[in-house]
């Protein structure tokens, strides 16, 4: 009896062609079923192995700055040893549902011409990056990672909303999301709805209930484009400003950085790709000693805190931490609806002032034009003033600013206490020209928000202009087209939905409004920040206290040079010219004048 062989081959074939010899067929039909059976196995472990692995990004810390970045093992639900002393909890009030898009990089598309090298790969945010080319995904490259922070860094504040304000009880203006009380529309000046009686320094909460709204939200951090912080910074520092020491002022920030550094998350960029709020001036986060009489705290110089993107009404020139967004107007849009029929409005006023200013003068301030403004408006036969002083006013009155910025051309907006005013962005939902004094009051503050350039859609006259020329202001605007005017008005209302916050309880359909606006500009800073990093791109010249220029400079330009707005934020150390110090009495001052308004 013959045995039969590996390859089971009968033994009839094997009879046949009794010519040949039946042991060298033997040996050929074995080496040729091994074969077989390697080709086979080599194929099943190897080739088709190596397609069935889970595809998910393995991160791994890359060269970022190794000193910060943990080692992070993230999939699609990652895990990390961190989460044992930092435990993730669900973030409250944020929608429970995520959208349903695609975010699995295994299920991304990988042939893409823009697909990162190898090297790339290992970067613990590269995963993120590559959400933008899931083409299936609508919020490809959007995805927001909120931080589920302890309530006393947000809602407690609310709850002790009394204590916000030394003269102003903040209670009523954080209802309705942080819009405040809905303006009743008597004089027909408003509309009838989307109107309301919204604090000036209320972005805090707006923003964060916004957020909430968010349609590309992420409880995935390691997809998220970037990742909010809703620390109310602004309510925080507002409680302790006035005979509280630098322990309590400071308490809050040092509390949550510490918490932040503790997180995984933070790891990863060591914070900048972290963002916050708050509806404050900036000098009121930048205490430059110790001493218990300096002005504020020092969030924004805290060494985390520097790699984070902090959102104020107003930024300082010489830093690069901090980024101007607008003041709340008292129009909070639900609709798209609300907005066109708003612009249409403003195209159609006859407007019977040149020129309009709501103000008060500041006698206090002897660098302050407010005064000879003041007088010029009182002269003209086609300016309209409104003064604000103590006790009742009509600046006091919505209403009131709102009717008369209505009715004129072009808006004064010279210098408040600090560079800002709100004033500027009401005077422009009224689809009035604003006129500036001085670049930091506007140009180089919202370069998120308004065109680069800026002569589209205001005027500009120096501040020296009119302290020591005495110019007319008169004259200056009527030497602007009546075309041209149209122009310029033309892009102010069109400009107007970027420069308002929407109801943060609804959606506009298509428009951006001043939260979109803002949102986009941040994740673009950290999405190019994250290619530079992988490009080994540095800005090795960078000078911070020429921040003011980058934010202005073109895209793909770099270098930075001599301006002619240099002498405005000139900073020499005798002081004689605006400085930190100049600017921290001026938030100081802010303060004062608040107590005045309330009175």
């Amino acid at each position: 009896m013959r045995r039969r062989t590996a390859s089971s081959v009968p033994s009839e074939q094997m009879e046949k062609g009794t010519g040949k010899n039946h042991n060298t067929r033997l040996c050929f039909l074995v080496s040729l079923s091994a074969f077989f059976w390697v080709v086979l196995l080599y194929f099943h472990f190897v080739v088709l192995g190596s397609s069935t692995v889970d595809e998910s990004v393995k991160l791994q810390p890359g060269p970022v700055n190794d000193e910060l970045i943990p080692t992070l093992v993230t999939d699609a639900h990652p895990i990390d040893t961190h989460l044992e002393t930092a435990p993730s909890r669900r973030i409250e009030n944020y929608p429970e549902s995520i959208p349903t898009h695609v975010t699995n990089s295994g299920h991304m598309n990988t042939d893409l011409e823009s697909r990162p090298s190898r090297e790339a790969e290992n970067y613990p945010f590269i995963r993120a990056l590559r959400t933008v080319e899931n083409k299936s995904d609508p919020c490809g490259g959007r995805y927001i990672y909120v931080h589920d922070l302890p309530s006393r860094f947000n809602e407690d504040m609310l709850k002790e909303c009394r204590s916000l304000s030394l003269w102003t009880n903040m209670c009523k203006f954080t209802t309705n999301a942080g819009l405040g009380p809905p303006l009743e529309n008597v004089e027909g000046v408003f509309s009838d709805t989307g109107w309301y009686a919204t604090n000036q320094f209320a972005v805090d909460v707006i923003f964060s209930n916004r957020m909430k709204q968010y349609e590309c939200l992420t409880r995935d951090s390691s997809i998220a484009s970037a990742i909010f912080v809703p620390f109310y910074a602004g309510f925080d520092i507002a409680r302790y400003l006035w005979g509280y020491n630098i322990s309590r002022r400071d308490a809050a920030s040092l509390e949550l950085v510490d918490w932040l550094m503790k997180r995984p998350e933070w790891g990863i960029m060591g914070g900048k790709d972290h963002f916050l709020v708050a509806g404050r001036i900036t000098w009121d986060f930048r205490r430059l000693t110790d001493e218990e009489t300096d002005w504020g705290n020092k969030l924004l110089f805290l060494p985390a805190a520097k790699n984070m993107s902090m959102l104020v009404v107003e930024s300082s020139p010489w830093n690069a931490n901090d980024f101007g967004i607008p003041y709340p107007t008292y129009f909070h849009p639900a609709k798209d609806a609300d907005v066109l029929i708003w612009q249409d409005r403003m195209r159609k006023l006859e407007r019977k002032w040149l020129f309009s200013f709501a103000g008060a003068p500041r006698p206090d301030n002897p660098k302050s034009i407010r005064g000879q403004i003041i007088d010029q408006c009182k002269k003209s036969k086609v300016g309209k003033l409104l003064e604000c002083d103590f006790g009742e006013s009509k600046c006091h009155s919505p209403s009131s600013i709102m009717q008369m910025f209505q009715s004129s051309l072009f808006c004064l907006q010279p210098q408040g206490d600090s560079y800002t005013r709100r004033s500027a962005f009401d005077s422009m939902l009224a689809g009035c020209i604003p006129v500036f004094f001085h670049p930091g009051s506007a140009y180089t503050q919202y370069t998120w928000h308004l065109p680069k350039n800026f002569t589209k859609y205001s005027v500009f006259i120096p501040e020296d202009d009119i302290r020591k020329r005495n110019i007319s202001i008169e004259e200056r605007l009527l030497q602007i087209s009546p075309e041209q005017v149209k122009i310029m008005r033309e892009e102010v209302i069109n400009l107007i939905p970027r420069l308002v916050y929407a109801d943060p309880r609804s959606k506009l359909e298509t428009l951006k409004d001043a939260f979109d606006v803002a949102v986009q500009a941040v994740i673009d800073k950290v999405t190019k920040l994250r290619k530079d990093i992988i490009e080994g791109i540095t800005d090795d010249n960078f000078i911070e206290e020429n921040s003011w220029k980058y934010e202005l400079l073109e895209e793909g330009q770099r270098e930075v040079g001599p301006h002619e707005w240099d002498p405005f934020f000139s900073k020499p150390k005798d002081g004689n010219a605006d400085s930190v110090d100049s600017s921290a009495e001026a938030a100081k001052n802010s303060w004062k004048n608040e107590h005045r308004d309330q009175s």
